[in-house]
């Protein structure tokens, strides 16, 4: 699809995901801008802008994914120095928005970071976000200047109504992953079940019951973010030893620290069906992950927005 875009526009991107970056691009039909992140000796970040952006509006793709607090710095460093530099708007694209785990106050005495990380985006000059599949939809509410949160889970939902699988059920694969679960089995057209897991006593070993009919069946489990991939892991394992035929794992963010990969290798997965909203590198791309691009969404809201265009059609 040739895209359009209005006179003054800029598109930079830093060193979280460079190759997304650059497939926004080439869908966009333009060039990165030019732009160089060096380091002090003692790790400062500098950033150097190496082309006028005096009046452009600016985009600018950075997801805050591992290292997060490096991540998170040369965006904010490169936020001060394009306000710095005159532009018009700070767009700031952030495919995985690091930190929203934590969004409110599990017990006493803990921040929330989530909007601690909004509160110094807005400061530094952010003047719209635009990201994808937050933790925590609530978050949108930490901002004060315009959100779009796209939905990486309609990725997800085209790659298995194209796969076609047949006997399928979606399985959460605990009880707060069921908003997700429900949404994805209704785009199948297919049953929904999800496992329950409970300690009924501190000292005793946890329960766990499968709600659903997975007999013969090829599951299908979706979260929004893959961390450790123990819950994963230990799902489709659990899932296989209770009849199921075969177990698809799928989110939008694939964090895959530690072992998490090896732990996938091991387990029933099938399949792990993942987006490119954190870059994952080529160690980590095992014959079982199957990666797919949001580039094309993230361009087509980069069009609208800069073209002054609805965004809602992309959520239909």
């Amino acid at each position: 699809m040739a895209y359009q875009l209005r006179k003054n526009f800029k598109l930079f991107t830093l060193n979280s995901n460079p190759e997304l970056a650059q497939e926004i691009a080439d869908s966009l039909g333009c060039e990165l801008g030019k732009s160089a992140i060096t380091h002090f000796s003692d790790g400062e970040i500098q950033i150097h802008i190496e082309e006028s952006v005096r009046g452009a509006d600016v985009y600018v793709v950075q997801s805050t994914s591992q290292p997060g607090t490096e991540h998170v710095m040369e965006l904010l460093i490169m936020i001060d120095a394009l306000k710095r530099a005159s532009v018009k708007t700070i767009n700031v694209v952030i495919p995985y928005y690091g930190y929203a785990r934590q969004d409110r106050k599990a017990s006493s005495r803990e921040p929330i970071t989530a909007k601690l990380v909004a509160n110094m985006l807005e400061k530094a000059g952010a003047t719209h976000i635009i990201t994808l599949d937050l933790h925590a939809p609530q978050i949108q509410g930490f901002f004060n200047v315009p959100v779009d949160q796209l939905l990486g889970g309609k990725i997800l939902e085209q790659y298995f109504t194209d796969k076609g699988l047949t006997d399928a059920i979606v399985v959460a694969p605990d009880n707060g992953g069921l908003g997700r679960a429900r949404k994805l089995a209704s785009h199948l057209d297919v049953p929904i079940g999800f496992i329950d897991k409970r300690r009924m006593h501190p000292d005793e070993p946890e329960m766990v019951n499968i709600v659903g009919d997975i007999k013969g069946k090829n599951v299908i489990i979706i979260v929004d973010i893959i961390d450790t991939a123990k819950t994963v892991s230990a799902a489709a394992d659990v899932l296989v030893e209770n009849g199921a035929k075969a177990v698809y794992a799928c989110c939008t963010h694939a964090v895959l620290s530690g072992e998490a990969i090896q732990k996938i290798e091991k387990s029933a997965v099938t399949e792990l069906v993942v987006t490119n909203t954190i870059h994952v590198p080529k160690e980590k791309q095992t014959p079982k992950v199957k990666i797919l691009s949001v580039a094309p969404l993230l361009a087509e809201a980069i069009e609208h927005v800069h073209n002054e265009k609805p965004v809602t059609p992309l959520f239909e």
